[in-house]
């Protein structure tokens, strides 16, 4: 393929990715939505990380229930530590030493 062609896959893709996030901003900025859709709204992070992380920490590669995971014995504290301090950066280090340490013990 010949740098033209790269260059339309890479503006098509950019575009893709633009239009989804820049309409609903565009035709919702100068209206005022009500207060349960914006609540409704808060949660949506929240649901797809943990859609994301559960399976993983639940299920191995036999995608059976395995409680000795490590990553499962780490999740629990980093949790704690997520809820009590509410820092990412503190929580993401938690996350790693938890996780560490339960690679060596577990």
């Amino acid at each position: 393929m010949e740098f033209r062609t790269y260059l339309a896959i890479v503006a098509g893709m950019a575009l893709a990715t633009y239009l989804p996030r820049m309409l609903p901003l565009v035709a919702l900025s100068s209206r005022r939505i009500p207060p349960w859709l914006a609540d409704w709204l808060d949660l949506i992070p929240a649901a797809i990380l943990g859609a994301l992380l559960v399976p993983g920490l639940f299920a191995g590669e036999s995608r059976a229930l395995e409680l000795g995971r490590p990553e499962l014995i780490a999740a629990f504290p980093t949790f704690a530590v997520a809820l009590k301090t509410r820092s990412l950066g503190l929580t993401v280090v938690a996350g790693m030493f938890c996780y560490w340490l339960a690679g060596k013990f577990f």
